[in-house]
């Protein structure tokens, strides 16, 4: 290896173990969220609920907060490595995942915040005015789940497109790559059947072994070097995904 492969070999490097060491603090954080508000929202009191837990839902919606910028900042890092194989499908990439996801995770966290000031004002409301709160609550709350589907989708369609360019690029072992599609398959159906009343959550689990796995084998192994390191001929790599 010359100098200037040695660096960039060495930069993408520590990006692998950032990527990794972000999805790790992503799933962490969202896995630690769902325990504060998984039950929330199919309770009868949910409202008496977070009108009395406040801080259990303000700490739920900042875990979701975490989770949503630990994510958004992995397709920066992968950009510049992507970009060698397929800049448009690496930006489609960051537009899914960092831009679409964030925002997605955003209206989640203001729901939740939302829900907050409605259930304390209903708890010191009068009964009529009670009710037109427990109203308004019952709408933030059903709002919830299309945003929590469309999250699946963005989320579904941003993977497939990593998994792919991974895939081709050879960036991490076929068998983590080949993984990932069949889990972003199986996210993006469970996506679209919560859009139609579907509970098909368990699919979504298979994902979040594959992204742990290979948060692990990026913090341990990095990309693979005879990918990376080879110049000028990587960027117009011919297969299926077309020239960048």
């Amino acid at each position: 290896m010359n100098t200037t492969t040695q660096r960039s070999y060495g930069a993408d490097r520590t990006a692998a173990t950032l990527v990794g060491i972000l999805y790790i603090i992503g799933t962490v954080a969202g896995a630690l969220s769902l325990p504060l508000l998984g039950g929330i929202p199919g309770a009868p009191d949910y409202l008496t609920i977070v009108a009395a837990n406040p801080s259990r839902v303000v700490l739920g919606a900042l875990l979701i907060l975490i989770m949503g910028l630990a994510l958004a900042v992995i397709p920066a890092l992968m950009f510049p490595i992507l970009k060698r194989w397929n800049e448009a499908l690496a930006i489609g990439y960051v537009i899914f995942r960092g831009a679409l996801e964030t925002f997605t995770y955003l209206a989640l966290v203001l729901c939740w915040l939302l829900l907050i000031v409605v259930a304390q004002q209903a708890a010191g409301s009068a009964a009529v005015a009670a009710s037109q709160f427990g109203n308004l609550g019952l709408l933030v709350v059903k709002a919830h789940e299309p945003i929590a589907a469309v999250v699946a989708i963005v989320f579904s369609l941003g993977a497939l497109i990593l998994y792919s360019l991974l895939y081709y690029a050879r960036l991490v072992p076929c068998w983590i790559s080949g993984w990932g599609l069949v889990a972003a398959v199986l996210y993006l159906a469970s996506g679209l059947a919560a859009m139609f009343g579907l509970d098909l959550g368990m699919l979504q689990l298979l994902m979040l072994v594959q992204e742990m796995v290979m948060a692990v084998w990026l913090i341990a192994k990095g990309f693979s070097a005879s990918a990376i390191a080879p110049g000028p001929t990587k960027s117009a790599i011919s297969g299926p995904l077309g020239a960048a």
